[in-house]
């Protein structure tokens, strides 16, 4: 006979998702990379700041303000924006900001492995944007960052990076058991993210 969760069980794993869904959050891990990747392409500390800060306030910072603020005057539920039809001027928002910074990021003349990173980011924004306005599916954005987090780690960073991909995977997870998306919406998201990161970086770099 197959095992049955008790309701303990059910709870306890339910507010596992809901801690890893927040932790891990598409604008934590956009921010952590890009600080990250900018430290580690940058001559010096000082210069490692000022791309990290351009970059991760332009795909993280204003993007979360936005979103956080709308928040708190109702126009839409929380700051994962849960509802599908709510994510239209959000996900805007954000593909605007990140091309916007991707932009100063090239003129002001940010290291390369910067630049092409905030640059898949921006490709993958613009394949979830469609897909979640015009096909009205609720792709992960949560699945998407994850992996092309992981993935861009380990290709710009260090190969040992290939430990965080099960770290994906929990995100991933916890999207499904919060029922926030279907299996299929988050491996889509992954595909995505992995696309943009495992293909798309390294080859541009």
């Amino acid at each position: 006979m197959p095992a049955v969760t008790s309701p303990s069980g059910q709870a306890r794993s339910a507010r596992v998702a809901k801690l890893v869904t927040d932790v891990l959050s598409p604008a934590v891990l956009v921010a952590g990379l890009l600080l990250g990747v900018a430290w580690h392409s940058s001559p010096d500390p000082a210069q490692a700041l000022k791309w990290g800060l351009i970059a991760a306030g332009a795909a993280s910072f204003l993007p979360i303000t936005y979103i956080i603020r709308g928040v708190r005057r109702g126009r839409w539920a929380d700051a994962h924006v849960s509802v599908r039809e709510h994510r239209s001027l959000p996900l805007l928002v954000c593909l605007l900001s990140t091309a916007v910074g991707a932009g100063c990021l090239y003129l002001a003349g940010a290291p390369r492995e910067l630049l092409v990173l905030i640059g898949c980011m921006v490709a993958a924004l613009a394949v979830a944007v469609p897909v979640t306005l015009l096909l009205r599916w609720k792709i992960s954005l949560h699945a998407l960052v994850a992996a092309g987090t992981a993935i861009a780690l380990t290709v710009l960073v260090s190969p040992y990076f290939v430990a965080t991909w099960p770290v994906a995977a929990l995100v991933g997870w916890s999207r499904v058991r919060l029922r926030d998306h279907t299996l299929a919406q988050v491996l889509a998201g992954a595909a995505t993210g992995v696309a943009a990161t495992g293909v798309l970086l390294p080859a541009l770099l």
